[in-house]
């Protein structure tokens, strides 16, 4: 009868156990179920037995066990996707790979759950459109050059779409914009072409600076050594008149008469004939009046050398006589040098 007891009484007290073990375990799953912390920059949904009830903030938060339900929370800080090459064809029937990258946030936790099941993917497919539309109106040229202008409108188009599903769009980048590999190899050896061009004209343009740098150089040059020469020219035509008119001057103060001057023009002709080139020599015509001075100074003299007259000599007459003759020789071949 005691052993009976005591077994039931262990029962008893096992049972007890497991029950406040259950009950604890309980009231720690309904805390758990109770309370919830929100991190900073997130946002959760709570349904009250499936129907929408309120948006959690940041912070503590008390729901009721079995009745709330949290969904999972969303980001609300900006996020960066970047999509897949999306193959575009342009204006000019050219296929062109684009990558693009959206910056994207998230404004509304309960429109970003019940207005689109997949905003990420939403936000994908409607850049892949909107980019097709917009570089579809555009030659490969300007899709190259007018980046700001497709992330513009694409900016535009996606933030008006995505407004109702409480994202909004801050950016839109193309982050690569690659053209088939032929339209590439043209446009590598057109820009090729267009460095070597440039560069042949700045070396002809260089050339040319450095040509006419020289000829200015030699102009330059060339008008010192011009005024150099006219100069000394004119030094020396002044030193060569000071010259003569220091002779001149010296012989108008000698009072030279016209004897010695026709003695010293005689001595100069000589000299008109010196040199190996003179094959010519032309008499001038003042040589008749020389040689009438050089007479008329020798006739002037012979007298004085004349004997006196009544000598019984006859030599010293036919001195005389031969000088005469001799004067009037000379006379007579100045007059045919005059004539």
């Amino acid at each position: 009868m005691l052993s009976g007891r005591n077994a039931r009484g262990n029962m008893e007290t096992t049972v007890l156990l497991v029950i406040l073990a259950v009950l604890v375990i309980f009231v720690l799953v309904v805390l758990v179920k109770s309370i919830r912390i929100i991190p900073q920059a997130r946002a959760g949904v709570v349904e009250r037995l499936g129907k929408y009830l309120r948006t959690l903030n940041p912070g503590l938060n008390i729901l009721i066990p079995f009745v709330d339900r949290l969904l999972p929370l969303l980001d609300l800080r900006e996020q960066v996707v970047s999509f897949p090459p999306q193959q575009v064809i342009t204006e000019d029937s050219l296929v062109v790979s684009i990558d693009t990258v959206v910056y994207f946030q998230v404004t509304d936790a309960r429109a970003a759950t019940y207005e689109i099941a997949n905003y990420i993917h939403a936000v994908e497919q409607l850049t892949t459109t909107t980019l097709r539309n917009v570089v579809g109106g555009l030659n490969l040229e300007e899709a190259l050059t007018s980046r700001d202008r497709i992330n513009g409108q694409l900016r535009g188009v996606l933030d008006e779409a995505t407004g109702r599903w409480g994202i909004r769009v801050s950016r839109v980048e193309l982050k690569a914009i690659e053209p088939p590999l032929s339209i590439q190899d043209s446009m590598e050896k057109q820009m090729r072409a267009e460095r070597e061009r440039r560069a042949t004209i700045l070396t002809a343009e260089g050339t040319k600076q450095s040509q006419i740098l020289t000829a200015e150089g030699r102009r330059q040059a060339a008008i010192l050594a011009a005024e150099g020469d006219a100069k000394a020219a004119i030094l020396r035509a002044d030193g060569e008149a000071q010259a003569i008119q220091k002779v001149f001057d010296a012989i108008h103060k000698g009072n030279p008469d016209q004897k010695l001057l026709a003695y010293q023009y005689l001595q100069t002709l000589p000299k008109l004939a010196e040199g190996d080139s003179n094959k010519l020599w032309i008499i001038p015509s003042e040589l008749g009046e020389a040689l009438r001075g050089v007479g008329s100074a020798l006739g002037d003299y012979l007298p004085d050398v004349r004997p006196a007259a009544g000598s019984g000599t006859g030599r010293p007459a036919d001195a005389g006589t031969a000088s005469t003759d001799t004067t009037a020789t000379l006379r007579a071949d100045t007059g045919d040098g005059a004539s």
